[in-house]
């Protein structure tokens, strides 16, 4: 079966798209162009494209913070060439591919809706041999236990992941949920021991003194299970609207940039950080790029903090 995906021209920050022998960079970065499960507006398929044309703004990038740059650091493989028609297809091509880039490379990648964390749970599961913690930022829980009737998709991973003992329930964290839904779902992640912070918990609290107390109780909980391998999991609609409008479900009262980028910068050069997504941006429903430009610098940052992480 052939498969076809939007594939990316541009490579990120310019970089020159990876070759067949690149893994010599210590990261790497690809896109899943999938959009087949979002119960809304379609349009993240387009995503991992206009990231990398956003990233094209930062210059020489270096970072005004950790003054690094992933220039010379990350290989850019390019769009992942998917099925896009059937979910499990897509996961079913997507495990094989994965696979060899997560064992070479600490790797990027740039969806595409939510559901394509489940299958990197997966992944990254069977690669560092036990369940990994999440840092989880969203609009919405993810944690129904079907997706309108459907076994799985961009709403149930959460719930899947917990149940299929991928993740640590306990180093579970979640910032920025808002949206409606029962009780039992929006609690889900802690009543398995988890941590949220609700975007209502978040708001006015906007640098890093201010979130200090919060991120304080993150160190806290992975340093009390022996720092265990993290993942983070950038849904985009985390944002307010505001900052993020092109997003096939926009939930507005969300998080501003201001809020991601300092818990980033605060969490991601100290906790044992394995890998990352960005997801469910939808160029179709963007104004002036805002969002792809917010997506392209929350990679661009979390690349920049863990360079500085590894810095003795």
């Amino acid at each position: 079966m052939s498969h076809f995906a939007f594939l990316s021209q541009n490579a990120f920050m310019g970089l020159q798209p990876a070759g067949q022998e690149s893994g010599d960079t210590p990261f790497g970065l690809a896109g899943i162009a999938w959009d087949g499960c979002v119960t809304n507006r379609p349009g993240a398929r387009f995503g991992p494209s206009a990231i990398r044309q956003a990233s094209q703004m930062l210059c020489d990038g270096i970072h005004p913070l950790f003054d690094t740059t992933p220039e010379g650091q990350l290989s850019d493989h390019g769009d992942l060439a998917l099925p896009n028609t059937s979910l499990e297809a897509m996961r079913a091509a997507m495990m094989p591919l994965i696979a060899p880039l997560i064992a070479r490379q600490h790797m990027v990648w740039l969806g595409g809706d939510h559901s394509i964390t489940l299958p990197l749970l997966r992944a990254y599961r069977a690669q560092q041999g036990q369940p990994l913690a999440v840092i989880h930022f969203d609009a919405h829980c993810d944690t129904w236990v079907d997706h309108f009737g459907e076994p799985s998709g961009h709403g149930t991973w959460v719930y899947e992941a917990i149940q299929e003992g991928l993740v640590r329930p306990e180093c579970f964290v979640q910032f920025g949920i808002r949206s409606a839904g029962q009780r039992e779902a929006r609690e889900y992640v802690a009543d398995q021991g988890g941590l949220i912070f609700n975007a209502r918990a978040l708001r006015g609290l906007d640098g890093p003194a201010q979130l200090a107390p919060l991120l304080q109780q993150v160190r806290e909980r992975m340093a009390a299970h022996g720092q265990p391998p993290v993942y983070l999991s950038l849904d985009i609609d985390c944002l307010d609207p505001a900052f993020a409008p092109g997003t096939g479900t926009p939930e507005p009262g969300g998080m501003s940039s201001n809020q991601v980028f300092s818990i980033l910068e605060e969490l991601v050069p100290e906790l044992n950080f394995v890998g990352m997504d960005c997801v469910e941006v939808a160029p179709p429903y963007d104004h002036a790029e805002l969002t792809s430009y917010a997506a392209a610098q929350f990679v661009w940052t979390y690349l920049c903090a863990r360079l500085a992480g590894r810095q003795p």
